[in-house]
């Protein structure tokens, strides 16, 4: 079936154009021409991929990772722009990341809408800045934990380790294994996270976050992320988890292209849910805050298009950039040429936002999957 969309404005990853008409077949975009009737006033932009989504309609990946729970997540961020996601898994047991990675075998395989891949968050993390992972669960690589790595049905695969809890090496034998590498969760001084960024890891998770900080004579993970040219860096603009002068402080030390929107979103997500079980104890809500019983941050309540308008608003970015922070360059980061552009033979995974930049309308694959009522 083919189907077409005219549009005002366009965003094709790099450009703005006007009065454009998108072809769509079979979930691709087959054709972008000039518009020859009426058009709507909303712009068309490229689909948000978030790379880090713990849960979201309720439903947290760890707790049950199941097909359900894929569904339920992705259709809650549908609603905020997400087309494509790596549901993500926190530091756990063995069986649960063998769960997780069984059904995200059959949601590749059966082509889920949404569904990217997976990110396991750990368990290979340093105690010292755990966060709120569980530190009965943080563990070295063993047999087990390779032989899911290793699989080649999972789509995406990203891992997030602490660089001093694997050796260099093991790093080098990840990325052959097809795994992106990110460092987080880390005290690691900056000579060991340079070693695994040679080592070939090449992503830093929600930067500023749970890793060694800054410091003039001990740069840390923090100096290591902002100086390196190369990688990309996760961050969660929620007000919360950074303040904006250290969100200014990112963008005027990374080249642009390398900073990653990303919500590292919870359970309530699209839901009034005011608190969720999470291990052996309870999450809260405040507002839009997250905290777990001892106080500490228990990632977010945070959506795609939030994030983008933050961008906007709090750190005065174009919305072009900020909208490539979304899309373009997390697209990139995965080394998706399916993702991140409106372009033909791209995938039709394209949102509608409205002057306000709220989300009219989403398609994954050419499927609406949220219209605004």
């Amino acid at each position: 079936m083919t189907q077409q969309i005219s549009v005002s404005r366009l965003f094709d990853g790099e450009h703005w154009l006007e009065n454009i008409t998108v072809t769509i077949a079979n979930g691709k975009i087959q054709a972008i021409t000039p518009a020859k009737g009426e058009v709507s006033a909303a712009s068309l932009v490229p689909g948000f991929i978030d790379i880090q989504v713990n849960g979201g309609g309720g439903a947290l990946f760890n707790t049950a990772p199941t097909a359900q729970t894929l569904a339920t997540m992705v259709q809650a961020h549908a609603q905020f722009g997400t087309t494509a996601l790596l549901p993500t898994v926190i530091t756990d047991s063995i069986q649960v990341m063998q769960q997780a990675a069984d059904t995200i075998a059959q949601a590749i395989a059966a082509n889920q809408p949404g569904v990217l891949g997976v990110h396991f968050e750990g368990p290979h993390l340093s105690v010292a800045k755990k966060g709120v992972h569980s530190e009965q669960y943080i563990r070295p690589i063993s047999a087990a934990e390779l032989a899911i790595y290793s699989r080649t049905d999972l789509g995406i695969k990203l891992l997030t380790v602490a660089p001093e809890a694997i050796s260099a090496q093991q790093v080098s034998e990840l990325v052959a294994l097809g795994v992106i590498v990110c460092l987080g969760h880390s005290n690691a001084d900056v000579a060991t996270v340079q070693a695994a960024l040679a080592a070939g890891a090449t992503g830093f998770t929600h930067l500023y976050n749970a890793m060694s900080g800054l410091n003039s004579r001990a740069p840390g993970m923090v100096g290591a992320a902002l100086a390196d040219a190369d990688s990309w860096c996760g961050i969660i603009l929620d007000g919360y988890h950074l303040h904006p002068v250290a969100a200014k402080v990112a963008l005027a030390a990374k080249a642009p292209g390398k900073l990653i929107l990303v919500t590292d979103a919870m359970s309530p997500v699209g839901t009034t849910d005011t608190e969720f079980a999470f291990f052996d104890g309870v999450v809260s809500r405040e507002g839009n805050k997250l905290t777990n019983q001892q106080g500490q941050l228990a990632g977010s309540v945070l959506d795609m298009i939030s994030a983008v308008n933050y961008a906007i608003n709090e750190l005065a970015l174009p919305t072009a950039e900020a909208l490539r922070m979304a899309s373009l360059y997390p697209a990139q980061f995965i080394k998706s040429k399916q993702h991140g552009r409106i372009e033909v033979g791209y995938r039709a995974d394209l949102l509608l936002l409205d002057q306000q930049h709220q989300v009219q309308t989403n398609w994954i694959g050419g499927n609406v999957v949220y219209q605004r009522q």
